[in-house]
């Protein structure tokens, strides 16, 4: 009974540490709580479904037939248009054209008080008659002392002083000569003449009113070439190139339509509007036309180098850094990807691209300042395409 008891006892009592027995219950629990465990994990956890793809307003891109038409307003002036003012200053004693009139090359328009000038001239031909009575009177010195020389009745010293004298008295006629043929200038000068034929388009002095030289008198517009000038924005100016066609009407001249091309843009804008003047020439104008008419100048719609332009609405552009750029949806991934692109000009509601963008390309329209690069997306079409129209 006694050795029943101890086996009893032996088998209820808990393994000793370190006993093979304990190292074996070890190793038999061990892979059972892994199982257990696995079993369990397996049990209460599920497979979480992929992120449903975001639906984005995308279109593909389609080249443009033709740029969308911009008119800009102007007016009628002529290619050349200079001041008329005296080269001399004076008092303006008469007149003889007014504002409106057609002048011809070489016409006088206006004449200054020439008493003083007149007087200038005199003293100068005066002037330039005594240089040459001294000049003729050396030359003959100068002849005589040559002839003796040869003949020695005089001294060698004597005839140097004499090739002085001559040599002085040429010097001082040429000199008067010169003065008496600038103040006969001057006194041509005191006559204003129109320098090309044109028509006077203002009158800025009076007579009686004394003038300094430089002072305009009048406004000269040549005839010949017409003009059609215009102040181009920034958002216009990039799609504009020297040699481009452009159409032009006139208020006064309903139905009338004339060619122009454009020869001038000026490099700097007006600080004042921030625009920058552009000139066109009007081609084969008729006479009808007459300078400071209003007119209407639409620009030729094509891209200034010749390339395919895409516009989009105004919501598609975002920008990566301080470059403009679109979201491209890339074929068959349908993920997003950031483009710069080169914008052309920019209008109320679309923006016109001229590189970036190939056709056939998926748009974003909508939404780009709520998408990331490599997003996927889901590209459906504008409920109302219209509302994206120009």
């Amino acid at each position: 009974m006694r050795l029943f008891a101890r086996n009893a006892a032996a088998d209820a009592a808990p393994p000793v540490p370190g006993s093979p027995a304990r190292r074996w219950t070890r190793r038999l629990a061990l892979p059972a709580a892994v199982a257990l465990a696995a079993s369990l994990a397996a049990c209460g956890r599920k497979e979480a479904p992929p992120p449903a793809p975001r639906p984005v307003v995308a279109m593909p891109a389609q080249a443009d037939a033709s740029l969308p038409a911009w008119t800009l307003p102007g007016e009628v002036q002529a290619r050349y248009s200079t001041p008329l003012s005296f080269r001399v200053g004076g008092k303006i004693i008469e007149r003889q054209v007014r504002l409106g009139d057609t002048v011809a090359p070489g016409q006088i328009v206006a004449r200054l008080d020439p008493a003083d000038a007149a007087k200038n001239a005199a003293a100068a031909r005066a002037a330039l008659s005594a240089a040459q009575h001294q000049f003729d009177y050396a030359r003959q010195q100068l002849d005589r002392d040559r002839a003796q020389a040869r003949e020695n009745l005089i001294a060698a010293t004597q005839l140097e002083q004499t090739r002085n004298a001559y040599a002085s008295a040429l010097a001082q006629r040429d000199q008067a000569a010169q003065q008496a043929a600038l103040a006969a200038d001057q006194l041509k000068y005191t006559t204003l003449q129109a320098d090309h034929a044109g028509v006077i388009t203002a009158e800025e002095a009076d007579t009686g009113q004394n003038v300094s030289a430089g002072t305009p008198v009048y406004q000269l517009a040549w005839s010949g070439d017409v003009d059609a000038l215009c102040d181009v924005p920034e958002s216009v100016l990039a799609g504009l190139a020297i040699g481009q066609r452009a159409s032009v009407t006139l208020g006064p001249l309903p139905g009338q339509t004339f060619g122009a091309v454009l020869r001038e843009i000026a490099p700097a804008a007006d600080p004042q509007s921030r625009t920058y003047r552009a000139k066109l020439t009007l081609e084969s104008p008729s006479p009808e036309v007459r300078l400071g008419m209003t007119a209407n100048i639409s620009f030729d719609n094509r891209s200034a180098n010749g390339r395919a332009t895409y516009t989009v609405p105004a919501t598609a552009l975002f920008h990566e850094g301080r470059e403009p750029a679109v979201w491209i949806v890339k074929p068959e991934e349908d993920t997003l990807e950031l483009r710069r692109v080169q914008v052309l000009r920019y209008d109320a509601r679309t923006v016109t691209l001229s590189q970036g963008v190939a056709a056939g390309e998926r748009v974003v329209w909508q939404g780009v300042h709520t998408v990331s690069a490599g997003e996927k997306v889901r590209p459906v079409p504008p409920l109302h395409p219209e509302d994206f129209a120009s």
